[in-house]
């Protein structure tokens, strides 16, 4: 759960309205070879650039393998989609300092640049992304059509992956499912209510912060009432300060948590009491971005590694690690995924529910946390 604090304040994309190491590698270098032809895989915006997705993977296997930063096995099912690309593609994935934060990747990309071990591809908070577009190549997957305009750069800079659902994780041996907002206001919540760290530092709470904002009449462009509902929560003495983590969850410390929907469903592995459950109306979330490195040491095996995450199988594999793939509507509509179990991890809330600020909403919101939150937790 450690990467999602590191992410702290994040701002990400609007949605539109739509569903929305290390080891040297072998085969890189400036171009790839692809039918006879060579190929610049630096400069490569679609497979077809190779002539072919099958060029594609022919080029990429050449390579050997992909250098990947902070995608920590735990993470949205990153350890199950590693192996799968290792197993379907037989290329051999070079996962660096998984609990890094989003900047860190940049300045591994910056400390490592020429070399071997530079990372080939980027998973990261849109305020990140957003500062670093310069070191992006475009690349357009060729399930790109699938993919919601509000969740895209036009030419493929940087494409939202996944994302979590703002949600209400609670020990169902200790209190009852709220229902509403005002429940956590109730007796039954005393001393028991928990955001995941400060949101002034930490993306999880920042986004607590503007769920409850949502939920009390604000919104994603006014945080202040959710700042002042968790005031009303601190006077009835049912908010905690205490910074939730697995252990707090499975030792009961905190029953109640603010938190992305896939690490409170993921806490239940150590606490099948612990339910989760998403407030009624709108659904705050927050997608993380792919994006290549422009001077990635392996070129085509980047890219093919955008295409195995945006591809049905993936998609998939992010929908099994309790994420929402970016491309869920599109999965329910072939039917490669049942609505069950899309369900499971929306909590029921569709595209038409979701929120999500843009970088100058959040740019707002951190002023205002800065200048009351710190009043409120004294």
């Amino acid at each position: 759960m450690k990467r999602h604090h590191l992410l702290a304040t994040a701002a990400v994309v609007a949605l539109a309205g739509t569903l929305t190491a290390c080891g040297g590698g072998s085969g890189s270098g400036d171009s790839s070879s692809s039918g006879g032809s060579a190929v610049d895989a630096k400069t490569a915006t679609s497979a077809e650039a190779f002539g072919s997705l099958d060029k594609l993977i022919e080029a990429a296997k050449a390579e050997k393998e992909l250098n990947v930063v902070a995608l920590p096995d735990d993470w949205a099912n990153y350890g199950a989609i590693k192996k799968g690309f290792e197993d379907k593609y037989g290329i051999t994935v070079n996962s660096d300092i998984p609990d890094a934060s989003s900047a860190d990747e940049i300045k591994a990309a910056k400390d490592q640049a020429g070399t071997d071990t530079a990372p080939d591809v980027f998973d990261l908070g849109a305020a990140v992304a957003l500062a670093n577009t310069d070191m992006f190549a475009p690349y357009k997957v060729s399930t790109w059509a699938d993919i919601p305009d509000g969740n895209k750069e036009s030419t493929g800079l940087w494409v939202n992956d996944y994302t979590g659902i703002m949600s209400i994780g609670y020990d169902s041996d200790k209190v009852p499912e709220p229902k509403a907002l005002n429940d956590l206001l109730g007796a039954d919540y005393k001393g028991k209510v928990a955001i995941n760290g400060d949101p002034t530092q930490a993306g999880a709470a920042f986004a607590a912060v503007g769920n409850i904002s949502v939920a009390n009449g604000g919104g994603v462009d006014n945080f202040g009432p959710g700042i002042d509902f968790m005031q009303k929560l601190k006077d009835a003495g049912n908010f905690m300060t205490v910074d939730p983590t697995p252990g707090t969850i499975a030792s009961g410390e905190t029953p109640v948590v603010f938190d992305w929907s896939y690490n409170n469903v993921a806490a239940a592995k150590d606490k099948p009491s612990f339910k989760t459950t998403v407030l009624p109306g709108k659904a705050y979330v927050s997608f993380y971005n792919q994006a290549i490195n422009k001077e990635a040491p392996h070129p085509a095996a980047a890219r093919l590694w955008q295409e195995y995450l945006f591809s049905d199988e993936g998609q998939k594999l992010f929908l099994q690690g309790n994420a929402v793939p970016v491309r869920a509507d599109a999965l329910k509509k072939s039917g490669a995924v049942t609505e069950a179990e899309l369900n499971a991890v929306t909590f029921g809330t569709t595209s038409a529910d979701w929120v999500s600020p843009t970088s100058e909403q959040t740019d707002k919101a951190n002023t205002l946390l800065k200048e009351r939150w710190s009043a409120l937790t004294k």
